[in-house]
């Protein structure tokens, strides 16, 4: 395993792990709901890509709300291509761990996905999520066009006023456009309904988030 010196910023190209060309192979079905979590998906579903700590209690924040089709864990917003649980770890990818949802807007919002997101965590923290330290566990939103990230843009600013008037600090999400999701290792996916006891990091700031 590579070990990296400083988990608290995000490599360069030329510093990340070279990784690989050929994907992960998963089952491609979805443990909870037998739906495929690849594409295509069914038409009229939109999708966006959401970083908020350790993907397994998110992905499961997810698949739990209504209108939403599909999820799947894996990795964004770094360098390393197709990379590994065990290199993103490393803080040598620039990865961070996230949940791609796919979701019918005729049920469910964006912004009422995003005020989920935004309520299960903490967006202030940096390279980190509570004692999950690290850039794999960085705030993040990727969206998929411009019309998601006016969207995306006006939830930040009305949730920062709300974490203002309660003395918090400043919102650290990183929002950019997707550019490609690594889909994580088949054990990963829907871990916490394989797994009902496992680790869950999940933990929000107590403030509501405004939208939605």
């Amino acid at each position: 395993m590579w070990i990296t010196e400083d988990k608290q910023t995000i490599p360069t190209a030329q510093d990340s792990l070279p990784g690989r060309s050929e994907a992960v192979k998963i089952s491609g079905i979805h443990h909870v709901n037998g739906r495929s979590i690849v594409a295509p998906f069914p038409a009229g579903c939109e999708e966006i890509v959401l970083g908020l700590g350790c993907f397994w209690g998110a992905e499961r924040l997810f698949w739990q709300l209504p209108g939403v089709m599909a999820t799947a864990v894996g990795y964004a917003g770094g360098h390393t291509p197709n990379p590994t649980y065990e290199e993103t770890c490393t803080g040598k990818t620039g990865h961070t761990e996230v949940v791609r949802v796919i979701f019918d807007p005729t049920v469910i919002g964006l912004p009422e996905i995003l005020r989920a997101s935004f309520e299960a965590h903490d967006p202030t923290q940096g390279m980190r999520q509570g004692n999950d330290i690290g850039n794999q566990y960085r705030s993040a939103i990727f969206h998929v066009d411009e019309a998601q990230c006016e969207i995306i843009e006006k939830g930040l600013a009305d949730y920062q006023q709300a974490l203002d008037q309660s003395g918090l600090g400043r919102i650290t999400t990183e929002v950019a456009p997707l550019t490609e999701f690594y889909y994580a290792e088949e054990y990963h996916q829907q871990y916490l309904a394989k797994n009902p006891g496992g680790y869950c990091g999940l933990k929000g700031t107590g403030i509501s988030c405004p939208i939605g």
